[in-house]
């Protein structure tokens, strides 16, 4: 019986062919998407984690995604928290959400305070020297030709020039003082958040209960960095899980329906040989595993491909993109080869079906 599904397969190389590849960009489809917004969350979730504060204070009512753009409170408000018992350093941050040239968060610091929550480890060059001078990480100066010390590139418009070169995990890949980025968002003078650290972590909780019961800060929302790194999911970005269901559905249904066309096509092309397969006794759950058997190997050999294709296309966006990240894991892979392998098995149970019931008399008589 397995030499039969292999000859039917090779029998029609074309349609198998299409059925393979229907598959594998369904799991293609799957697994990019998953692996471009899980690279982008987790790599910003490391350079968040890498800042070096214990605590992160938001205005009132903020919102997750407040920390990520705008900068809705002022900057004055760091030398309330300077003087707090056992705050050892505060530090004012603007973050710009840009989309100019590429989707990445802008990041305005406070050089000293910045630098006092982690020092910078330069690879080269030195700290702000001007208005208009930027600091950028590793991984960006490494991306493209044009960016050493001293090289422009431009920023919301405007040219800035390269000052100094640090190890990634500082926050963002780019870094302008807090007071260029104020004037060039319109927003002189506030914060997006201030980073604050602790003289003991074993103090984060002190801290909190000496903001809250502090005149004006009462409502202002103070997390510890633990916390806030653990917002980095998806669910707490507008438009993931959406996305990803969308994408999900839609490589299904080409899956499914490339499947179901595939099988049902080859169910009447081989009517005679069911027909015999029935005359010599065959039962109806017979002829189902064979079709569903079919369908199984294409389904593995579009999964393969698809993997490999995958993995493909991220070396083709790394050689585009370096700075993009593009996570793929174990468990996603286990999903997106779920998820085909049950889709196309799904596209071939009603030709399965047609094929147990048809008469073999007939089959058989069938030109």
């Amino acid at each position: 019986m397995n030499k039969l599904i292999f000859a039917n397969l090779l029998h029609r190389p074309v349609r198998s062919l299409i059925s393979v590849l229907a598959v594998a960009i369904e799991v293609v489809m799957i697994l990019s998407i998953v692996a471009i917004f899980m690279g982008m969350l987790n790599d910003q979730k490391q350079r968040t984690n890498g800042i070096g504060a214990d605590l992160v204070v938001s205005p009132p009512n903020a919102s997750f995604m407040n920390g990520v753009s705008g900068a809705p409170m002022s900057a004055k408000l760091t030398e309330v928290f300077r003087r707090l018992p056992h705050v050892t350093v505060a530090a004012p941050v603007i973050s710009d959400f840009s989309m100019s040239g590429s989707v990445e968060i802008l990041y305005g610091i406070d050089y000293a305070s910045y630098d006092a929550l982690k020092p910078f480890v330069f690879v080269s060059g030195t700290r702000f020297q001007n208005p208009y001078d930027v600091i950028v990480d590793d991984v960006f100066a490494r991306a493209a030709p044009g960016r050493e010390v001293g090289d422009t590139i431009k920023i919301l418009n405007h040219d800035f020039r390269i000052c100094g070169i640090v190890e990634s995990g500082k926050g963002g890949r780019k870094l302008i003082p807090i007071e260029t980025m104020g004037s060039l968002i319109g927003a002189e003078g506030k914060a997006s958040v201030i980073y604050l650290k602790a003289d003991n972590p074993a103090d984060d909780g002190v801290i909190i209960n000496e903001i809250h019961s502090t005149h004006g800060l009462e409502n202002y929302k103070v997390q510890t960095m633990a916390d806030l790194i653990a917002l980095y999911t998806p669910s707490k970005f507008p438009g993931f899980d959406l996305a990803l269901n969308v994408v999900i559905t839609i490589a299904v249904i080409v899956g499914f329906l490339v499947i179901f066309q595939s099988m049902y096509t080859a169910v009447l092309e081989r009517t005679r040989e069911i027909g015999i397969l029935k005359s010599m006794g065959a039962s109806k759950a017979t002829i189902v595993g064979v079709i569903l058997r079919e369908t199984a190997v294409l389904a593995v050999a579009g999964v393969l491909v698809g993997i490999v294709s995958t993995f493909g296309v991220r070396a083709l966006l790394h050689l585009k993109f370096p700075t993009f990240a593009f996570e793929m894991t174990p468990a996603w892979m286990g999903w997106g080869t779920l998820i085909a392998f049950a889709g196309a098995l799904c596209g071939a149970l009603y030709p399965a079906w047609v094929a147990s019931r048809k008469d073999p008399i007939e089959a058989l008589a069938y030109e």
